[in-house]
C-alpha cells in the first residue's frame, strides 16, 4: 500500500513568516508616516512660494502691496479686496475688475483664489489674517477660519499654524 503524505507548512515555518512580516511592517510604516508628514511640508513650500510670488509681482506691478489703497493706509483693508487684487484684473492703482480692458492691463496673479493651509491647526483654511506694522506675522489663535497671516505693509505671508515640522521648525516660520 502506498500511503499519501499530506505536503503542509510546519509550525517553525509559519513562525519564520509571521516574524519576517512583522520585520517589514515595523521597517516600512514609520517611513509611510513619515512621507504623509512630510508631503503637508512639502504642500505648505509650494503653497507659501505661489502666494509669495504673486504678491512680488503685484508689488513690482504697482509700487505697493496688495490690501493696500495707493497711500499705504490699506483703506480697502478686508481680506476679500486683498483675493479681488490677486484673482482679478487691476489698473496701475490697484482697482479691480472682473475682465482685462484697456485700463485693467496687470494679472491675475492667482487663478483659483488662496489655496487651502496644508498644516495643523488651520489645515484645509483659505481665509487671510490681515496684519500691519513693523513686526513679522505670525501664528493668531484668535483667527480660527485664517489658514494665512499676511502682513499688507510689508508683503510677509505665513502660514497660520503654531505646528512643527519633525526637524522641530515652526510652520509659521517657513
Amino acid at each position: 500500500m502506498t500511503r499519501c503524505r499530506r505536503h503542509a507548512f510546519s509550525l517553525v515555518e509559519l513562525i519564520v513568516v509571521v516574524v519576517i512580516i512583522g520585520i517589514l511592517a515595523a521597517i516600512a510604516i514609520p517611513r509611510f508616516s513619515r512621507g504623509a508628514a512630510g508631503a503637508g511640508d512639502s504642500s505648505l513650500r509650494g503653497n507659501l512660494s505661489v502666494l509669495r510670488n504673486a504678491v512680488e509681482l503685484y508689488y513690482y506691478e504697482h509700487g505697493e502691496y496688495p490690501g493696500e489703497n495707493g497711500d499705504g493706509t490699506n483703506a480697502a483693508g478686508t481680506e476679500a479686496a486683498l483675493i479681488a487684487q490677486l484673482t482679478q484684473y487691476s489698473n496701475d492703482q490697484g482697482a479691480v475688475s472682473a475682465t482685462k480692458t484697456a485700463t485693467h492691463i496687470y494679472g491675475p496673479y492667482l487663478r483659483t483664489g488662496i489655496p487651502p493651509c496644508p498644516v495643523s491647526p488651520r489645515l484645509g483654511e483659505t481665509g487671510v489674517e490681515m496684519v500691519s506694522g513693523a513686526t513679522a506675522p505670525a501664528y493668531t489663535a484668535a483667527a480660527t477660519t485664517s489658514g494665512w497671516v499676511y502682513n499688507y505693509q510689508t508683503g510677509e505671508i505665513v502660514a497660520n499654524s503654531n505646528g512643527t515640522d519633525p526637524e522641530g521648525t515652526s510652520y509659521d516660520a517657513y
